[in-house]
């Protein structure tokens, strides 16, 4: 191990993250955080780049329209699984990054040939295959805190690392796509997963927590826990007041990265040629990710919900702003604090979970959490696929706006009369 690693490791292990296996899940969701990266680099190569811009719209939207429909139906299955398989949670992580790799292969193939039949849904089972894992992982951060780290700061430790990683891994993709192609590099991604497959078997043995039935043989006992899934509307006020302000900002997210990509693509954003304007764009994107986590890592914030509503807010004043003078940098800045408000408000949503959803129910409601999320995300990106056809700025801007004001709005009076009818 080189200094480099030597580094990451006493970062990824420092204050008791090595003892408890805190350190492990960093460096583990780092390694399927690159292979992410590679993977997405990949399939945009093959999806956008190589097309006709009206052509690619219509592989985009093809692409989102499948993501989406599927998860709606994933969502009340996935994490009751995880719930009820409590005792294999290293096992069931396990699976998620080898299944990833060996689809890697397969899509490959598809990407070479161009079949269309075989890369959607192989792309979509490995979506729904990384958002298995990311709620497993979620839901057994408490049990590899350590007593020095408050929640947050563990949750934003390791989306930093994932997101640091995740952008080496973008860069090395896009570097290796131009000089082998794109169907190489998802080859290479495969070993990649197979390996963080078996490290993933390796993390402590007390991540997998024993199930309630084997711990409550009696059926009076039993038929009093909570229910092994959750809805929108069973995880409370709280919980799901911070669930609809990041599904906002998930609109905002996917509606910014489609319709800012179409408007370069289509020369309507001027200043840059086309190729850096898309990196600039993505480079804000990551730095606005990477302050989130750091910001979320540094504040110890004690009202997360308070911080989910802060974020939507400035989400919302920089979309009005850059609505009222659209450029190419105004583009920039609203990409940068977009990512900023996904990343920081996504991490205290996640505490809000940790913290008010019980053990039993955890994966369920992180189920729930990641398909609402995903489903909004989509919904923004086909929100701005279609505008990028009929305008070329302000106005795109604009209606995402005042979607953003509404839904702002609404938590701040849904958030008063709950304090106004709480007990003294």
């Amino acid at each position: 191990m080189g200094a480099p690693g030597r580094a990451t490791r006493r970062l990824s292990h420092a204050q008791g993250a090595d003892r408890t296996g805190l350190g492990r899940l960093i460096e583990l969701t780092a390694t399927h955080s690159a292979g992410d990266a590679l993977i997405t680099v990949s399939l945009a190569g093959a999806l956008l780049f190589r097309l006709p811009v009206g052509q690619a719209r219509g592989q985009v939207a093809l692409y989102l329209l499948i993501t989406m429909v599927p998860f709606a139906v994933v969502a009340p299955f996935v994490g009751p699984v995880l719930d009820r398989f409590r005792s294999g949670r290293r096992y069931i992580m396990a699976g998620t990054l080898l299944a990833r790799g060996l689809l890697c292969w397969g899509m490959a193939g598809a990407v070479h040939s161009s079949d269309a039949l075989t890369l959607f849904p192989s792309a979509l089972a490995v979506l729904v295959l990384s958002k298995a894992y990311n709620v497993s992982r979620a839901a057994i951060m408490p049990s590899v805190l350590p007593a020095d780290i408050p929640l947050v700061t563990a949750n934003a430790r390791v989306a930093l690392f994932a997101l640091i990683s995740a952008g080496a891994g973008a860069g090395v993709a896009s570097g290796l796509a131009a000089l082998i192609g794109p169907d190489w590099v998802l080859r290479a991604t495969m070993p990649l997963f197979l390996a963080a497959g078996v490290f993933a078997v390796r993390l402590p043995r007390h991540v997998d927590t024993p199930d309630l039935e084997l711990d409550t043989p009696d059926p009076e006992a039993a038929a009093e826990l909570p229910p092994r899934w959750r809805t929108f509307f069973t995880v409370g006020p709280v919980v799901a007041e911070a669930m609809a302000a990041n599904a906002a900002i998930r609109v905002q997210g996917g509606f910014l990265v489609f319709f800012l990509l179409f408007l370069v693509q289509d020369r309507h954003l001027n200043g840059l040629d086309p190729t850096v304007a898309l990196a600039v764009l993505a480079a804000a994107a990551g730095g606005g990710g990477l302050a989130g986590a750091a910001v979320a890592s540094w504040t110890r914030s004690r009202s997360p919900h308070l911080t989910v509503l802060a974020t939507l807010a400035l989400a919302t004043v920089t979309t009005i702003a850059a609505a009222f003078v659209f450029t190419l940098w105004t583009a920039v800045v609203v990409a940068l604090v977009g990512a900023f408000a996904q990343g920081l408000g996504k991490l205290a949503l996640d505490a809000i979970v940790q913290r008010e959803i019980g053990e039993e129910v955890r994966s369920s409601t992180f189920g729930v959490v990641e398909t609402l999320l995903q489903i909004a995300w989509v919904f923004g990106g086909l929100l701005g696929l279609v505008m990028s056809l009929f305008t070329t700025g302000s106005a795109g801007l604009a209606v995402i706006s005042a979607g953003l004001v509404a839904c702002l709005g609404w938590l701040f009076a849904l958030r008063r009369r709950r304090l106004e009818a709480a007990p003294v």
